[in-house]
């Protein structure tokens, strides 16, 4: 029998995801602008990376054992990859998850086969019922079980500097002079920053936070300011605690969006590049935007931006027009303008 050109399993096609140049939503900006596209992992986010490298950490160092229990928090994407990493490998899944995240997500999540615990969103990190608590609470109930802690995890960061980074590197021949990523648990941005600054430097890190997040104020002054905190809708960016799995001093700075305009940004990007991408992938396509206007590039700048997440988890939510309505994001100019390509 000849040998057939098949994969294993879907775990092996994690990473080695393309990088597009970005054309027509960027055709009035100073630059040359490119989209690291996570949606391409099987679990279509950035989080199938340290799912699966974490994961794989604890089975190596004895720590995760057949038959045990993945406890974690999550506001959906991080929660589907570690389900469907556990399905493959045969353990239970258990996933604390916002209240704040898509019905799509949470959908998704019980589809393969985890259980799911929705905690209120806008509650202190330390409230009982928040997703944090919640999650410890259940890992010291329940025998046998591994909480993956991703916000505390450096695995998290490990897991971007041996992978992102380096294929960024690559797929760029080391031209890259600019990378933009959003920040929530801050492995993505904080991995591959390292990676990219310890083989240039000069690479300049800007990070993408949401209003109602106290990340931009803390790299800004190192302190925690709680009355940076009020709620916001867009999910996997910002955060109401500062995460161990950030590096700050990787970051040369941040910038904060809005929820509206991160939304736009997002349905923008579909209609203009034919990218289907997230909410978190539309705040960061308008970070792009507000660092354009601030003349951070000129014409000789490789500018990258991860654009971590996949529109399906969003249906009933920045791709629902009804929800965007309900939102108040569909003015009457804005709906011209978006009808207008249609």
């Amino acid at each position: 029998m000849k040998e057939i050109k098949a994969y294993s399993n879907v775990l092996e096609l994690i990473g080695n995801t393309p990088l597009l140049q970005l054309n027509r939503i960027t055709s009035q900006m100073k630059g040359n602008f490119y989209a690291k596209v996570e949606g391409f992992n099987p679990g279509h986010s950035a989080k199938d990376r340290i799912a699966l490298h974490i994961i794989e950490k604890a089975e190596k160092q004895g720590i995760l054992k057949p038959g045990d229990t993945i406890i974690e928090t999550t506001s959906g994407n991080t929660g589907f990859s570690i389900a469907m990493v556990s399905v493959l490998k045969g353990y239970k899944c258990i996933l604390a998850v916002s209240s704040k995240s898509s019905k799509d997500k949470i959908d998704m999540l019980r589809t393969m086969g985890a259980t799911v615990h929705v905690c209120p969103a806008h509650v202190a990190a330390d409230d009982p019922r928040s997703y944090y608590e919640v999650a410890k609470r259940l890992h010291s109930e329940i025998a046998d079980s591994v909480y993956i802690n991703q916000y505390f995890n450096t695995l998290n960061i490990e897991a971007h500097y041996e992978s992102t980074g380096p294929e960024i590197w690559n797929q760029t021949n080391g031209q890259i002079t600019h990378l933009v990523a959003c920040s929530g648990t801050g492995g993505t941005i904080s991995g591959t920053a390292r990676f990219l600054k310890e083989q240039n430097p000069d690479v300049k890190v800007i990070g993408i936070d949401a209003y109602g997040s106290v990340l931009q104020k803390y790299h800004q002054t190192r302190e925690f300011d709680k009355n940076e905190i009020y709620p916001y809708r867009i999910e996997g960016l910002g955060k109401n605690l500062i995460p161990a799995a950030t590096d700050f001093d990787s970051i040369d700075a941040f910038i904060k969006v809005t929820d509206e305009d991160s939304a736009h940004a997002a349905r923008e990007l579909a209609r203009t590049e034919g990218i289907f991408a997230g909410y978190t992938s539309g705040a960061a396509v308008q970070g792009l935007k507000q660092l354009n206007e601030e003349g951070v590039f000129d014409k000789d700048s490789v500018v990258v931006v991860i654009l971590p997440d996949h529109g399906s988890r969003y249906m009933s939510k920045i791709y629902s027009d009804e929800w965007m309505e309900q939102q108040g994001f569909m003015d009457a100019e804005k709906e011209v303008e978006e009808n207008s390509v249609r």
